[in-house]
């Protein structure tokens, strides 16, 4: 678990290696990672858009960006949780995932939240390089 902490919201990340979806012998490694959003701040929080660095281990870096998360713009009341679960394929069996949420308080103003580096390591071996 991966957890980083900006102006209070929460961003845990969960990665899990997925043997059934993943192919070795085509270069195919999968993994699904669930995100958990918590606002621990006094005002709601709206995540916007997203932006992610998914790095394999041949340091080949792949930038996603985009409007909210799985087709959601959440909005998260303080105390409040989101949670979602997305996936990555890399076509080496070991990698790295970070990145940011643009959020918006009910003022207005904007931040980005910060993902939390996580590791993305299938369970036979094979560390990843960063």
């Amino acid at each position: 678990m991966y957890t980083e902490e900006t102006r209070g919201v929460v961003i845990t990340v969960r990665p899990a290696y997925l043997e059934d979806e993943s192919d070795p012998e085509a270069q195919r490694w999968v993994w699904a990672y669930t995100v958990e959003i918590s606002n621990t701040g006094d005002a709601p929080v709206r995540l916007l858009e997203r932006e992610w660095r998914i790095t394999d281990a041949k340091n080949r870096t792949e930038i996603v960006r985009g409007p909210g998360v799985v087709g959601e713009q959440p909005l998260i009341a303080p105390g409040q949780r989101y949670s979602y679960t997305s996936g990555a394929p890399l076509q080496t069996p070991s990698g790295f995932m970070a990145g940011a949420y643009l959020m918006e308080r009910a003022d207005g103003v904007r931040f980005d939240a910060a993902i939390p580096a996580f590791a993305l390591d299938t369970p036979f071996g094979g560390a990843t390089q960063h």
